[in-house]
């Protein structure tokens, strides 16, 4: 597979995502659903500090690459829905720390709530290699 991160405008490099991610012939593609910051028994998080809870949904959206013999370094898209914009923006280091160097195509999206109540933030990711 070849991969090719088109951005027109280098801006959104300073941010950790490209605009868009042309992939030229990929032999497997690994659709994730959100990640959050369950724990391994699927019990809401008893955290409430958005770099801790996204810290946990990096390292479960690890795992579910992992699971499918792929890595950070295969995420081509990136949906990240959060209770709190401003306190991801604030946090975000910690992702584009894990996602370097790769800067998949990413969009952020406030919402009213997650799935339980104390979840502030999930990752939704397709991968490809």
């Amino acid at each position: 597979m070849e991969r090719r991160d088109v951005n027109p405008w280098e801006w959104s490099k300073a941010f950790g995502y490209s605009q868009a991610i042309e992939l030229t012939r990929p032999e497997r593609l690994l659709v994730c659903a959100g990640q959050t910051a369950a724990g391994p028994d699927g019990a809401p998080p008893t955290t409430s500090d958005m770099g801790e809870q996204m810290r946990i949904a990096l390292a479960n959206l690890t795992t579910v690459l992992d699971a499918a013999g792929m890595t950070m370094a295969d995420v081509v898209k990136l949906t990240i829905y959060t209770t709190d914009v401003d306190a991801v923006l604030g946090s975000w280091g910690t992702a584009v720390e894990a996602l370097a160097p790769n800067l998949p195509a990413s969009t952020l999206v406030g919402v009213t709530r997650l799935a339980f109540p104390e979840l502030k933030i999930e990752l939704e990711a397709m991968a490809a290699r």
